[in-house]
C-alpha cells in the first residue's frame, strides 16, 4: 500500500455504518472511521487522510496527522514498555510501537527518544526504530563554519547536547556554551562551529564571531527597553547574567560594550540602563 505512513488526498468511494471507505492507489480501500466525519461528505469528494494500522492491524485513515511521516524523524515520549518492545505516543489513538530489536538503547516510561517512522517489510506494520545512526549520512564535507543548520536536540549526554541536523546529520553542542534553556525535543537554529577531522560536527546556538555579539547586544537592548535597568555590570557574576540573561559573562562584555559605543545605553556602578 503506497499510503502507508504518509499523509494522501483520496477519494470517498462509498459510505458504510462503519465510516466512509476511501478508494487506494492499487484499487483498494481503506476505512475512515466515522469519528472522523462531519456527516456533510458525499461520494466522490477528496479527502485529506494518514495512513497506518490499527491496534488489530487493519489499514485505518485518520484526518489528524501524526508528529511524523514514514521514514522522518522525530523525538518521541515512552508511555509503556513491555517484554517485547514499547510504545510511544506520536500523536494518534494507537501508540507508535518500539520493537526490542528495533532499540538503540533500552527506554523508560516518561523519557523522550529520537525515533525513525520505518515500514515493517515483514509485517507490513508501521514501527518506530531508534537505531537512529543506521540512517544517518556520514559525509559531512558540504559544512562550512558559520552554516546556519535547523537541528532537532534529542538526547543531553556528558559532553552536551547530541543533535539531529537538518534531519541527515548528527552535531553536538557543549555543554558549557549552552547559555538559554534546552529541552529534548527543541527544534531550533544553530551554527556550525567545527567539522571535526572524523567528520563529525560541532555545533554552537550563537552565531560565529563578530555576529553572535551583535545578536546579544540586540537581546540586551530589547530587554532594557522593557525594563529600563539591569543590575548587572562587569563585576557581576556569571551565575547572575546567565539568569537574567541567558549569556555567558564574556558575551555580555562584548554585547554593552558595543551598545555603550553606540550609545544605546549608560554603564553605572550598579548596572546598565537604556538611552531613551
Amino acid at each position: 500500500m503506497r499510503e502507508l505512513g504518509k499523509v494522501s488526498s483520496l477519494l470517498i468511494n462509498r459510505f458504510s455504518p462503519h465510516g466512509a471507505y476511501l478508494a487506494l492507489q492499487d484499487g483498494g480501500e481503506v476505512l475512515l472511521p466515522k469519528s472522523y466525519l462531519s456527516g456533510e461528505e458525499k461520494v466522490g469528494e477528496e479527502l485529506e487522510v494518514f495512513v497506518y494500522t490499527d491496534s488489530e492491524d487493519r489499514p485505518v485513515a485518520v484526518t489528524n496527522r501524526p508528529k511524523m511521516l514514514l521514514d522522518e524523524f522525530e523525538v518521541l515520549e515512552v508511555k509503556e514498555v513491555t517484554k517485547f518492545g514499547a510504545f510511544l505516543d506520536w500523536g494518534l489513538p494507537k501508540d507508535l510501537f518500539v520493537p526490542k530489536a528495533e532499540m538503540g538503547k533500552s527506554m523508560e516510561v516518561g523519557e523522550k527518544y529520537l525515533v525513525m517512522l520505518c515500514r515493517d517489510n515483514k509485517t507490513e506494520r508501521l514501527i518506530g526504530v531508534s537505531k537512529y545512526e543506521d540512517f544517518l549520512l556520514r559525509d559531512t564535507q558540504g559544512f562550512e563554519t558559520g552554516q546556519e543548520v535547523n537541528i532537532l536536540i534529542f538526547e543531553e549526554t556528558d559532553l552536551g547536547y547530541k543533535a539531529l541536523i537538518d534531519g541527515d546529520f548528527e552535531g553536538l553542542i557543549y555543554k558549557n556554551e549552552v547559555f538559554e534553556e534546552v529541552q529534548i525535543g527543541d527544534r531550533k537554529k544553530a551554527f556550525v562551529k567545527k567539522r571535526r577531522e572524523d567528520g563529525k560536527i560541532d555545533l554552537q546556538l550563537l552565531p560565529i564571531g563578530r555576529a553572535k555579539y551583535e545578536e546579544g547586544a540586540e537581546k540586551i537592548l530589547e530587554t532594557l527597553k522593557v525594563r529600563k535597568f539591569l543590575p548587572l555590570h562587569d563585576k557581576s557574576s556569571p551565575e547572575s547574567i546567565k539568569e537574567l540573561l541567558g549569556m555567558s559573562k564574556k558575551h555580555f562584555k562584548q554585547s554593552i560594550g558595543q551598545l555603550y559605543k553606540a550609545q544605546r545605553i549608560n554603564i553605572l556602578d550598579n548596572g546598565i540602563e537604556i538611552i531613551e
